[in-house]
């Protein structure tokens, strides 16, 4: 990306947008975490760009009609688009740390929109109940924790919306934090249908190599497909699994453990979702607190 930057003086004369303000934060977040030592708190960044850009207090106090500060909620959310595209590290919790990516990028105004631009298409697509005005409302008026940006039952649909080779190198990263060594995407043109090799080492003594098919359909995978993989796998490998976020039709069960064949492994989008929630890959719990009436009940007098 350009070096380019846009001046201190235009960021506090620009009339803010009225949606999306908080573009206008991502590279000055970037620059104060530069000036932090590449990490910080998120109360010192937001701290650090006011600082930087002599905010005045009219800016640093407005309020949204939640209460919550309206600046430092702009902050958070720009540190969340620079997360989505790489330049910070989502894995430090309670602090902002800039990736080996982030450490170079600058950003002026201009390269901001387009990044908020693919991030909010993004989000869009995965929330189909929301339009884009609706996606820019809502992380106006809320803080990233309070919107379900990328929630676990819309899982399906994120992985329904990457690209087939995207859908493939994200089932690698699964099989990997499920224990398996040595796993690889075969990419190009595939040999029968194979799209990627594995071994799972069951204990010290014992070991054996696996091949996976991955598709990535919203339809439901079929008896000859499953058939057709097998054929492929038959003398290269102990075990073969079809990764999916559709379902597999009831014949496809059928073929998958037919007797005196390789026993291949369905793994359908509901059984997807487990295997990601279970090692946490691309999810991030959260904790959600109910207002237990009944106690506060009895401080009414």
């Amino acid at each position: 990306m350009s070096t380019l930057t846009k001046s201190e003086s235009e960021i506090k004369k620009e009339k803010p947008k009225k949606q999306a303000e908080f573009i206008r934060w991502f590279g000055p977040l970037l620059d104060a975490l530069r000036e932090l030592g590449y990490s910080g708190k998120p109360q010192e960044v937001s701290n650090k760009i006011a600082e930087t850009l002599k905010l005045d207090d009219s800016v640093l106090d407005e309020t949204l009609k939640s209460g919550t500060n309206r600046f430092h909620n702009q902050v958070a959310w720009a540190r969340q688009y620079l997360t989505w595209e790489g330049l910070l590290d989502s894995s430090v919790r309670g602090t902002w740390k800039l990736t080996e990516k982030g450490r170079s990028t600058h950003l002026n105004y201009e390269q901001s929109r387009q990044l908020f631009l693919k991030w909010v298409e993004i989000n869009q697509k995965a929330r189909k109940n929301k339009n884009k005005a609706d996606v820019i409302s809502e992380q106006e008026e809320q803080s990233p924790e309070e919107v379900d940006i990328s929630a676990e039952a819309n899982l399906l649909e994120v992985l329904q919306n990457i690209s087939p080779s995207g859908f493939e190198k994200v089932c690698k990263e699964l099989l990997r934090e499920h224990g398996f060594e040595n796993v690889e995407v075969k990419g190009g043109s595939h040999d029968g249908g194979i799209d990627g090799q594995g071994v799972l080492e069951i204990n010290p003594f014992v070991s054996f190599k696996v091949l996976f098919q991955c598709k990535r359909y919203k339809g439901s995978v079929s008896r000859a497909q499953v058939g057709d993989f097998r054929n492929a796998m038959i003398g290269r490998a102990e075990k073969g699994i079809i990764m999916t976020t559709g379902t597999f039709t009831t014949e496809a069960i059928k073929e998958a453990n037919r007797d005196g064949a390789p026993q291949i492994e369905l793994v359908d989008g509901q059984k997807l979702i487990k295997m990601f929630e279970k090692v946490e890959l691309g999810l991030k719990p959260k904790v959600v607190y109910e207002v237990d009436l009944s106690y506060f009940n009895k401080f009414k007098d």
